[in-house]
């Protein structure tokens, strides 16, 4: 097959139209039945969350690129830029909608069967007006701030994803010909986003929104004129960085630079409440804003879904029937409760499976390194973590106790800039030595070595992960760790250190793959060897499970696999910009994505080649970005238990038939059928079910 034959732009999906299709996968988690309620509110608050992100970072660089008058189509579906934009507003309506057509019209009646229900100010008793007048005045008047408009007084340039009323008022002073003015009041975010009312005699929680109280009372702040129109709003605001690395003589103070201007970029998105809004006001709020008719959304219902978060949690300890029964991770299968675990590591390698299995060890692993008097050196990178991280406090003590300790922390690291800022100032108080990363790159690889001196020997334990050393999105997400004493990857561990931290030429490893480059490189080379390997034996396959499938150099190596018979199984919880099902040229190809209670977010690539292939993890992604522009390592596993491990994590995922959706050859999502006679398999649970059988075995 011809090359130029497989750059065809119906071979593929574009990129931000597959984000989109994954967020309504989150969606349709809301209206799935077997969802405890207020798990189905949680994921219209994952909805808004991630929409949001998508308009600061992915909208917003659209909008740069046809600001800048670029209007090339994308390298892989053939789209503009102002092509994408079209298509993503036509489908982000439709979704919104559906999203708060699903509040609304589904959850909300559904929480009233449970005597909890949302209520407007003209569903109030006098008495309860009465108390939230009082509660306007004593509590929430003092914090507001009226911003007038007028020739003095420019619009304001208001915070990023902030909740605002807009008041049209009418001079009551000159009536003859009284004068429209316009203010601006923000919703305070230090204030509770909605209040209880006190439980009535059926025993029925009520709540209202801030912004209806507010709105209701406004008039109290513009004494002397008549409220004709109020209007609630949002702004979503470009917040994508720009860091000028060449030449930033301290990217520490660069990017808190960056971080300030975030909040006040380019606005890419106006929401606006349908019920009662004025429509001079918005099309002024479209000029001021500089914003396009499209770029608004009238939403039936709040703004800014995302207080859903607290009121799940707020619900969750009042009535627990209401949430996914608690699923507490496991001791992990290959760590014994008294095991020491660097003696165990010594012995033979150790596999971590979160949240199935406890993150503790990994906690334990830098907090016992950082107290065992043999330990000579920690070296870690820090991608994300948590706020209060026990892998921060072990670091510090380590240093502290006198142990050479250098992290990299990854300053970079989108959202999660101004947290790394902090972490990286209070490591270097401690006494760690901290790095930055290299010019241009994001390292977004996870690994530690732990460099000890035992018996006048010196031996070297590394954790290798594809997930963040952050204990508690190691509840959420699903992610694998390695810890291994293998010299050679201890070897190569500290090569990697030395590579990122100092001059020396990139290393030629002995295991483990590096990207920008490397890992693409070597996927590549895999893929071919199974073509040769199917041609000998006729047996070749390929699995492949990860976030986002976008790199074309890959995407068009699977295609060439699946035209000479490979069979390939790709499992892409998001983005899939390769479409399989395609007759001559992705007919051997499946792909399926597994949106649950937890969020997909291990990388596993398994070539068979005729039973003597290798499983590898990685924490790379198959995207451009992760093969080009970001630091990161794939590795092999090489003992035989971690490998049957992985081989049935992957089966479980191949015959979810409850959570798993699959892509057809157009680019769309189904829930897999199930045969009549099937047993009802959801892999999450069922993993969760085996931890729980081991933990009770060791019992």
């Amino acid at each position: 097959m011809e090359q130029m034959e497989l750059d065809h732009p119906r071979y593929y999906n574009n990129r931000e139209l597959s984000w989109l299709a994954f967020n309504e996968r989150v969606l349709q988690e809301s209206l799935d039945k077997r969802n405890p309620l207020m798990e189905r509110f949680k994921f219209l608050a994952i909805f808004s969350s991630n929409l949001d992100e998508f308009f600061m970072v992915r909208v917003a660089g659209l909008k740069d690129q046809v600001k800048a008058g670029f209007n090339k189509p994308e390298n892989k579906a053939g789209l503009t830029p102002k092509e994408q934009l079209s298509k993503i507003s036509e489908k982000n309506h439709k979704l919104v909608d559906m999203q708060y057509s699903t509040y609304q019209h589904v959850l909300l009646p559904m929480l009233k069967e449970h005597q909890i229900t949302f209520v407007a100010m003209d569903e109030l008793s006098t008495m309860q007006l009465d108390a939230m007048e009082q509660y306007f005045d004593e509590q929430v008047f003092p914090v507001l701030t009226p911003m007038a408009v007028d020739a003095y007084r420019p619009f304001p340039m208001l915070l990023n994803k902030s909740i605002n009323i807009a008041v049209v008022l009418e001079d009551t002073f000159d009536e003859e010909e009284p004068a429209e003015k316009t203010a601006i009041v923000q919703v305070p975010a230090v204030l509770d986003r909605y209040i209880e009312l006190e439980v009535d005699e059926e025993g029925t929680r009520k709540f209202m929104m801030l912004e209806d109280i507010i709105s209701h009372f406004i008039y109290k702040m513009f004494q002397g004129y008549k409220v004709k129109s109020v209007t609630e709003f949002r702004i979503t605001r470009n917040a994508d960085m720009t860091i000028h690395e060449e030449g930033a003589r301290d990217l520490l103070k660069e990017i808190e630079k960056e971080l300030k201007k975030r909040k006040w970029g380019a606005a890419v998105r106006l929401e606006i409440k349908r019920d009662a809004y004025d429509p001079k006001l918005l099309e002024f709020l479209l000029n001021v804003l500089e914003i396009h008719r499209k770029d608004v959304y009238e939403i039936d219902g709040p703004l800014d879904l995302t207080f859903l978060f607290k009121f799940y949690k707020d619900m969750e300890e009042y009535n627990d029937s209401l949430v996914y029964e608690a699923l507490i991770p496991q001791p992990p299968k290959d760590v014994g409760s008294d095991e020491d675990l660097f003696e165990l590591a010594s012995e033979r390698d150790v596999f971590l499976h979160h949240p199935y299995e406890s993150f503790q060890p990994v906690v334990d692993f830098v907090e016992d390194a950082a107290d065992d008097p043999d330990v000579l050196a920690i070296k870690q990178t820090l991608y994300r973590v948590s706020g209060g991280s026990p892998i921060i406090e072990g670091l510090k003590r380590a240093a502290e106790n006198g142990k050479q300790v250098t992290v990299l922390v990854e300053l970079k690291a989108r959202f999660d800039e101004e947290n790394n800022v902090q972490w990286a100032k209070e490591l270097e108080k401690a006494g760690c030595h901290v790095i930055y990363g290299m010019n241009y790159l994001k390292t977004h690889s996870k690994i530690t070595l732990v460099v000890r001196r035992k018996k006048h020997q010196i031996e070297r334990f590394v954790h290798l992960g594809t997930g963040n050393y952050n204990d508690q999105t190691a509840k959420l997400y699903t992610d694998m760790g390695l810890i291994t004493s293998n010299r050679k990857f201890g070897i190569d561990a500290t090569n990697f250190f030395n590579y990122l931290s100092g001059y020396t030429e990139k290393p030629a490893y002995h295991h483990i793959s590096m990207a920008p480059f490397d890992i693409r490189r070597d996927l590549v080379h895999h893929i071919d060897e199974e073509i040769e390997a199917h041609q000998k034996y006729g047996n070749g396959r390929i699995i492949a499970k990860m976030n986002s499938l976008t790199d074309k150099v890959i995407i068009k190596k699977l295609y060439e696999a699946s035209n000479r018979g490979v069979q390939i199984d790709l499992i892409v919880r998001g983005i899939c910009c390769l479409r399989p099902g395609i007759k001559g040229i992705s007919e051997n190809i499946r792909v399926r994505s597994i949106v649950g209670r937890f969020l997909e977010h291990s990388r596993i690539y398994y070539f068979h080649k005729n039973g003597e292939g290798n499983i590898y993890l990685s924490s790379a992604d198959l995207m451009t970005r992760n093969m080009e522009k970001r630091v990161e390592l794939m590795f092999p596993i090489y003992d035989a238990h971690i490998e049957s491990r992985l081989h049935q994590i992957l089966d479980l995922h191949l015959k979810d038939n409850l959570k798993a959706r699959v892509q057809d050859e157009h680019g769309n999502y189904h829930y897999v059928k199930r045969a009549p006679s099937e047993e009802e398999l959801d892999s999450q649970l069922e993993l969760f079910n085996r931890a729980y059988m081991v933990g009770e075995d060791e019992e």
